[in-house]
């Protein structure tokens, strides 16, 4: 089977026939909508959902995937999802997959985060590699210098990392998200080793990655709260945005943020004091990490492929 058949089927198995408000009777054998449900709403006959799951459809129109999509309420990241499963699966030519390119960050994106002295910053990468942070993101999180560049990763230290997954106080919550950001990732690199490699070793060492993997659920970047139990700034409420850098491939900003005068700002606040004083003043860059003459690293930086 292929991704685009076990991604529909697991999204049909997520969905009710009460939700999608169809009529209810006799016992289920599996849970959610059964295939002719699904193809009474798309529109299309029970044959070719049947096909469509094993991956024996040669085409797909984007109005039929789209139908798909709406019978199944799926979000817009889900609905972008179905479509490069279809693309990968030589059915549809919309949002063809794209090649990986290396990625550098730039001396501006540098010289930004260290500008931001007062809210944890992060730049992501690919995979959710991390290739660079600012000196209170590492106060928050670890410092990510003492690091082996390959486990700069913020995927990897959410789940392998005790002292990273300590931090959260809703750590299966933040996991669970997490695995849905990596998964939406795969989508569009289907088929970059070094993902397959991540995946491959958080699956053999995590069993709740594994279980979580297998539920194919995805969800786009975007902004919401987290929850952490810090051991020097004790407990934090901060809002998180997830920013697109423009002109690098597949870089995002990701930046925390606490309310005005409450005690996540004030616990914030603490903690940078902290930082400027514990923290190296220069983290340690990457071997090989770019840089321009005549200008001296500031902010972390990692490779790209780490």
């Amino acid at each position: 089977m292929t991704e685009l058949g076990e991604y529909l089927r697991a999204c049909r198995a997520r969905v009710t026939a009460e939700q999608v408000g169809l009529p209810t009777s006799g016992h289920r054998r599996v849970p959610g909508l059964r295939r002719e449900e699904l193809a009474s709403l798309a529109g299309v006959s029970v044959d070719y959902i049947v096909r469509l799951e094993q991956g024996r459809v040669k085409s797909a129109s984007p109005a039929i995937l789209s139908a798909l999509a709406r019978a199944l309420e799926l979000r817009p990241d889900e609905e972008e999802y179905l479509l490069r499963c279809a693309t990968e699966a030589g059915i549809s030519d919309q949002a063809k997959p794209v090649t990986p390119r290396n990625q550098q960050v730039t001396q501006a994106i540098r010289v930004l985060l260290n500008s931001m002295v007062n809210v944890p910053a992060l730049v992501l990468g690919r995979r959710m590699d991390i290739l660079a942070w600012n000196k209170l993101s590492a106060a928050l999180f670890t410092d990510y210098s003492r690091l082996p560049a390959k486990r700069r990763n913020h995927i990897w230290l959410t789940f392998l990392d005790p002292e990273v997954r300590g931090l959260y106080a809703n750590w299966e919550q933040v996991a669970q998200e997490c695995v849905a950001y990596l998964r939406m990732d795969a989508g569009r690199y289907p088929n970059d080793p070094e993902l397959a490699r991540l995946v491959g070793e958080l699956s053999l060492k995590d069993p709740d990655f594994r279980r979580w993997w297998s539920d194919h659920r995805v969800r786009a970047q975007r902004h919401g709260r987290k929850e952490f139990v810090h051991a020097i700034a004790g407990e934090l409420s901060l809002d998180f945005q997830v920013l697109d850098v423009r002109g690098s491939a597949d870089q995002s900003l990701l930046v925390y943020t606490a309310e005005p005068h409450s005690p996540s700002a004030q616990a914030l606040t603490f903690l940078a004091g902290w930082a400027a004083t514990e923290l190296p003043a220069r983290p340690t860059e990457a071997a090989g990490a770019p840089r321009q003459p005549g200008v001296a690293p500031s902010a972390g930086e990692s490779k790209d492929g780490a």
